[in-house]
């Protein structure tokens, strides 16, 4: 692979822009970022609430189970699906595993049920702007800008609010490439040590010259990433050593083996993972049935996985859909839009076996008292997105960051939910 061939590599890919317009890029390699590391699961389209953590048990709302048949696991009550999955991950199985680890919110408000405005609203916790960060760039933003994948996509809605490129990477091939991208075939370099060095000086010394003599910024910016995507592919080639040689066939698990490698390397802060085709507006059961399995087992992948890498301790789960279904069947036995429903979390800092917020028998959220945690018909708030990701940013650290206060969420403390993480 040749130098132009590295840098359109690395470009496809998100690399060679951490370096701000103005800032002298350097030769030093950014140490590895070693935590803690942020994955968001979107089940892109709209899950059915009540065929996982929120069951109702009713014929009008679920057809697949009857009240007397909802399970319990710790303080969960969740829908039975064994009897009704081909593949993947039960939900018995699912809360059997995790619930000791698992914090889950019903009846979380989205306020619209629209895919683009809830999908936007979901990631950024901002309804009617177009410029907010999702949460997972915001924090990679604020805590490993120098990272060459600090923040990793693999679709849904990816806003960075410019504050940190969005990297793809689609395949463990293509990051075996970006990160052997000196050597030809990935066995040897092109150049000795000592060669590489004195290239690189010579580099710099370029750049030096070039940025102090160009005053329009466009002109620094694309400069400096051209040197920045140079150094990142010596960085990147800390993943190798962690990249899996039995790459899993499942979708999620995929997107979730290159960013934990990325994780391991320190070269990734967070990674924003998706499988889509939740939008069951026709033949609903059959439909959730196969994907919420999916979904769970990607889930179930990545835990175990981390752990494999001894990296489990150090991962921030978040996992979320932009909107519910609704609680009746259309004509086509599918199930439409509903603006309520909930998230999930668990990993380090977040205390698990705890179940906030409830809706009431028709599916919609019961007011929620933020500072007890427990519902409040009368006097509490509806839970929306933008609740949700302040208490991210504070669970993060990053609430007081500049970056943070540029995009600021304007919750009053009145309304901020008090030790939602236990």
């Amino acid at each position: 692979m040749n130098r132009r061939d590295l840098i359109q590599l690395c470009g496809l890919a998100g690399l060679g822009l951490t370096t701000p317009i103005g800032v002298r890029a350097e030769t030093r390699e950014p140490d590895p970022y070693e935590g803690p590391f942020y994955l968001v699961f979107n089940a892109s389209g709209g899950w059915d609430t009540t065929y996982l953590m929120d069951p109702k048990g009713t014929d009008s709302i679920n057809r697949l189970y009857q009240e007397g048949d909802i399970q319990t696991e710790g303080n969960f009550r969740y829908a039975p699906n064994t009897e009704h999955i081909q593949a993947g991950m039960s939900n018995e199985d699912f809360f059997r595993r995790y619930a000791s680890e698992l914090l889950v919110f019903n009846g979380l408000d989205y306020s619209v049920n629209n895919h683009s405005p809830c999908a936007r609203y979901t990631a950024t916790g901002k309804l009617d702007s177009n410029i907010y960060p999702t949460f997972a760039a915001l924090v990679a933003a604020c805590q490993g800008p120098e990272c060459p994948l600090a923040f990793l996509t693999f679709g849904n809605y990816s806003g960075t609010g410019n504050l940190i490129p969005m990297a793809r990477i689609p395949y463990l091939p293509t990051l075996k490439k970006i990160a052997q991208a000196d050597s030809p075939g990935g066995n040897h370099r092109y150049h000795d040590g000592f060669v590489s060095d004195r290239i690189e000086r010579t580099l710099k010394e370029q750049l030096d010259t070039r940025l102090s003599k160009t005053q329009l910024p466009r002109s620094k910016r694309a400069q400096s990433t051209l040197y920045a995507a140079q150094l990142n592919s010596r960085t990147l080639k800390r993943a190798l050593p962690h990249i899996s040689n039995n790459a899993p066939k499942q979708r999620l698990a995929k997107q979730a083996e290159i960013a934990l490698s990325s994780f391991k390397a320190g070269i990734c802060v967070s990674a924003n993972l998706s499988i889509g085709q939740f939008d069951s507006h026709g033949n609903n059961d059959r439909d959730q049935m196969k994907l919420i399995p999916e979904f769970l087992a990607g889930i179930d992948y990545a835990v175990r996985r981390a752990e494999a890498l001894g990296i489990r301790e150090k991962l921030v789960l978040v996992i979320q859909s932009e909107m519910g279904r609704t609680p009746h069947y259309n004509k086509g036995n599918g199930k439409d839009h509903w603006s309520i429903g909930s998230i999930m979390f668990m990993g380090h800092g977040i205390k698990g076996n705890r179940l906030l917020g409830e809706t009431d028998g028709g599916q919609f959220a019961i007011p929620f008292d933020p500072k007890s945690l427990t519902p409040n018909p009368d006097k509490g708030i509806r839970v929306r997105p933008e609740h949700i990701h302040l208490a991210l940013r504070q669970h993060a650290g990053i609430e007081e960051h500049k970056f943070s206060k540029r995009f600021s969420l304007k919750v009053s403390g009145a309304e901020s939910l008090e030790k939602f993480w236990g």
